[in-house]
């Protein structure tokens, strides 16, 4: 299978790329309000405009390679890079579930870390976009989970 990969941008201006079976299978998920950022969970998804990526594989260097010359890798087959993106997700959904859940108290709990109050440790819970925009002027930095990979929202 031939995988689509597409330079996508939420309305909060982040980009990312977005992995699909076909152009029609992207245009089924946007129809359907199922792609989001995996920044800020946005539902409002538009594709940039990108480089197309060209299939060169049946030319062949000719030429003998120059002095200059560096080392070359092969592209990963879609199957290896659908079990590469599999273990990256796998991957942050162990990180997600081994921090602490501190639930509604999410704000109050990251402040008081920032503020030297409690000691420093992985924490993750629930804030509005409010405490969010409150703690980004604070100069506190959070991160949306986006749904797909949190385990215990999904349940």
């Amino acid at each position: 299978m031939s995988l689509k990969v597409f330079d996508l941008q939420c309305d909060q201006d982040h980009v990312f790329e977005g992995w699909f079976g076909s152009a029609d299978n992207y245009e089924s998920q946007q129809a359907g309000g199922l792609l989001s950022c995996p920044v800020c969970n946005s539902r409002q998804i538009s594709k940039k405009l990108s480089a197309p990526r060209l299939n060169v594989s049946h030319i062949k260097e000719t030429a003998a390679p120059s002095a200059g010359a560096g080392n070359a890798v092969a592209a990963p087959s879609s199957s290896q890079v659908a079990q590469l993106q599999a273990q990256v997700l796998r991957h942050i959904r162990q990180m997600i579930r081994s921090t602490e859940d501190v639930g509604v108290r999410f704000a109050q709990e990251v402040r008081s870390m920032h503020e030297g109050e409690t000691e420093e440790r992985a924490i993750r819970g629930v804030a509005t976009q409010e405490e969010r925009e409150e703690l980004a002027n604070e100069g506190i930095s959070v991160m949306p989970i986006p749904d797909f990979l949190d385990d215990e929202r999904l349940q």
